[in-house]
């Protein structure tokens, strides 16, 4: 069966789906995507994906002429059409043609879905290292803290990471705070507390991250919203990072240096306990 995509206005077979070279996203990477996960069938937090996607594309001026209804439908049309119950979703949306009339011009959606592969069992068993990005991150962006297409700074920071058989890079902004992953928020645990950066710093207000501050104040760990250095790095308990398809995925060490005792701690072993659990009571998965 041929891979389906939907493509503005429904399906349609993946090797004929095609997007116009005068493209804002394409020209200038003018767009917005979000990366989702699905099991059984249930995409989970659709909802928050969606709602992060439409404030960032309002703050962006990023044209958008679909409903968030619309491409509700859209993502569990493309899970439908190819059988998946467990998957990776990718919901791609930019300003569409620029040699458009202002009347006339439409905003490109573009949803596609894989079988969901996620990380080796042993990253969470024994943690994984991460290294200290050598990019900054610029608070004077106006895309930072937005998931806009343009990742390609991105990718260079995660092959660097790669390059010393690190699963994750640091990033820290021009004034020396920790930002965030390539790909994921960061936590670090200090004294049983948890502390992350705040969304102001700014770093991308994760799905996974949202879920986990929300699961924290029911449970009554205590978290705080702070500014943090590379000190703080260097001297906390545990330090795990997060989003949707890695879900709560545990760090042994910082390059050289070992995180805590080198094991995966209790903080991060519970709140990984508390997001699994949260993602199978959303999916309607039997544990």
């Amino acid at each position: 069966m041929s891979e389906k995509v939907f493509l503005d206005d429904g399906l349609v077979d993946m090797a004929e789906a095609e997007v116009s070279v005068a493209d804002a996203g394409f020209l200038y990477g003018a767009g917005l995507f979000e990366t989702m996960r699905a099991n059984n069938g249930v995409v989970f937090a659709i909802e928050d994906h969606l709602d992060r996607l439409y404030f960032s594309a309002h703050k962006l001026a990023i044209k958008n002429t679909y409903d968030k209804q619309y491409m509700h439908d859209a993502v569990y049309k493309v899970l439908e059409a190819n059988g998946l119950r467990d998957a990776r979703l990718r919901l791609t949306l930019t300003g569409g043609k620029v040699t458009a009339e202002e009347s006339e011009q439409k905003s490109t959606l573009l949803v596609t879905a894989a079988e969901l592969a996620g990380y080796p069992a042993e990253y969470y068993e024994k943690g994984v290292m991460v290294a200290l990005c050598p990019y900054r991150q610029n608070p004077f962006d106006p895309t930072c803290g937005h998931k806009v297409l343009s990742y390609f700074p991105r990718m260079l920071g995660l092959e660097f990471a790669r390059k010393f058989r690190c699963a994750e890079a640091l990033w820290f902004t021009n004034d020396n705070r920790l930002a965030e992953g390539c790909i994921s928020n960061v936590f670090l645990v200090k004294g049983g507390k948890l502390l992350t950066p705040p969304v102001e710093t700014p770093v991308l207000p994760g799905v996974a991250r949202k879920t986990i501050c929300e699961l924290t104040l029911r449970d009554s760990i205590s978290l705080k919203e702070k500014a943090l250095t590379i000190v703080d790095v260097l001297s906390a308990d545990e330090i795990f990072l997060t989003n949707v398809i890695m879900k709560v995925l545990p760090v042994n060490s910082v390059e050289k240096h070992t995180v805590g005792d080198g094991k995966v701690g209790p903080v991060t072993k519970k709140v990984r306990k508390m997001f699994d659990e949260c993602v199978a009571e959303c999916c309607g998965v039997k544990q």
